[in-house]
């Protein structure tokens, strides 16, 4: 159900000067079920508690989840959107990157959903993340 054209280069030219581009997330690998990216932790993205700010942590997982949908979608799907998300903190970073793994749940013809878990450079797991994507026909 991979679409053939899907590379870590499309996802590059598709972000551009959008959110995910001005983050600096970087699509690593795309296979069937899977697409992995990654971001470099900058200061402006910790909240002023000095800790990684959740949102920068969510952008990294929604993105890469968003990103493996666009690779999945059946044939005659327009596009999709998202219809629910949750997040789990497990821990935080401050420096590094943070490296993110997409994994298929379920691929519907009208749903997908997305499991994706997000580490630190230490290899540690900073969130659990699943979201549903409504495909749109």
């Amino acid at each position: 159900m991979l679409r053939p054209d899907m590379t870590p280069a499309h996802f590059d030219t598709l972000q551009g000067d959008h959110l995910p581009g001005r983050f600096g997330l970087k699509v690593t690998a795309i296979e069937e079920g899977r697409l992995c990216g990654e971001l470099q932790v900058q200061p402006w993205m910790l909240a002023p508690n000095g800790f990684l700010h959740a949102a920068s942590v969510i952008l990294l997982a929604d993105s890469c989840a968003g990103y493996a949908t666009i690779a999945h979608l059946p044939a005659g799907a327009r596009n999709f959107t998202t219809i629910e998300l949750k997040s789990n903190f497990l821990g935080t970073a401050r420096d590094g990157r943070l490296h993110c793994e997409a994994v298929a749940e379920h691929l519907g013809r009208t749903t997908q959903v997305w499991s994706a878990t997000v580490r630190g450079a230490d290899d540690r797991k900073v969130a659990l993340f699943r979201c549903t994507q409504m495909i749109l026909a």
